[in-house]
């Protein structure tokens, strides 16, 4: 019977210990839902390692819609801590679930850019822009297009790549800027009648330059920032902006409420705030949020901004999503 008690002992001691210390890797974890592409992830996980060794940071892709849909059915029961570069209207509808922010200084954004509600705080703003791939329409015998009626041209038939509205950012302020431009009538029938020509509706906004650079497609519906990268880099890419304006919009980073109690998620959440979000800005993703803020990326062309008033409104985004069947 000794034996056997000592046994029981031991198993109870270990059963202790490892419980302690799933614990203590609990407390340290901090989970991320992102939505930003795989290289400026890659940058961002690589500097929070480097200022919190002691923290497993986990930092979970998904594309902004997936992302918010993901949010609304988890609730509070997320494992999620942080989200970033969520899509801003998704952000405010989601604020019944995000910590209040109201002690952070909002002073250095752009006015227009300070949320009613300080719920979140903003990541970027990025703009939009038709990307061709020079190389494959001169192949091809075809000319750049220079309207959005040329891309339903029968010869750029399967030749074009756009990011899906109900998963993308990218995707939705295309929508919402020609809906801004030519209501709703003609946008969904413009789509309606280009959905031929689009080889692929992609879950993510970087996805029909992804498409461009593996040369599957000639055109995409794509972010500035993400074109100008890929130039500097060598690629043969050419930007485009048609007579409605580069459609444009901004995403948000924010705590899921109730985790603002743990301190490593405010300490990731501060070095986000602190320091990674100037780095965004100077490195991948430099359109204008803050006041004193300068773009430092060579080759950034001059964005000619569309109206995009109204492109948070939650009640819009779900009419216009609600009659989107790709």
């Amino acid at each position: 019977m000794k034996k056997y008690f000592f046994l029981f002992c031991a198993v109870a001691v270990c059963v202790v210990l490892f419980a302690s210390a799933s614990s203590a890797r609990d407390d340290n974890r901090v989970v991320i839902y992102s939505s930003v592409e795989d290289f400026r992830e890659e940058y961002f996980y690589g500097k929070l390692n480097e200022k919190f060794p002691d923290y497993e940071i986990v930092i979970e892709y998904l594309p902004t819609g997936n992302s918010a849909a993901k949010l609304k059915a988890e609730g509070l029961e997320t494992e999620c801590d942080i989200v970033l570069a969520l899509d801003v209207s998704y952000a405010a509808s989601l604020s019944e679930f995000l910590a209040d922010l109201s002690a952070y200084d909002y002073s250095e954004y752009l006015d227009e850019l300070v949320p009613t509600v300080k719920k979140y705080m903003i990541w970027e703003r990025w703009s939009g822009c038709i990307v061709t791939n020079p190389k494959i329409l001169s192949e091809k015998g075809l000319e750049v297009p220079k309207s959005y009626e040329d891309l339903l041209k029968p010869e750029y038939r399967e030749l074009i790549v756009m990011p899906n509205p109900k998963s993308s950012g990218t995707g939705y302020f295309f929508l919402f800027c020609l809906y801004k431009a030519w209501g709703a009538d003609k946008t969904f029938e413009y789509f309606n009648k280009l959905a031929p020509n689009v080889l692929q509706f992609t879950a993510s906004g970087s996805g029909p330059i992804n498409a461009l650079m593996r040369g599957e497609a000639a055109i995409g519906f794509g972010m500035t920032f993400q074109a100008v990268t890929q130039r500097n880099s060598g690629a043969p890419l050419e930007i485009t902006y048609f007579k409605e304006g580069a459609p444009y919009n901004s995403s948000a980073f924010a705590i899921i409420d109730g985790k603002q109690n743990r301190q490593p998620v405010m300490d990731v959440f501060n070095f986000l705030r602190d320091v990674l979000v100037y780095d965004d800005k100077k490195l991948f993703s430099p359109e204008k949020i803050f006041k004193n803020q300068e773009i430092d990326i060579p080759n950034y062309p001059r964005v000619p901004y569309a109206d995009m008033t109204g492109i948070d409104s939650e009640e819009e985004k779900a009419a216009l999503l609600a009659g989107w069947t790709y």
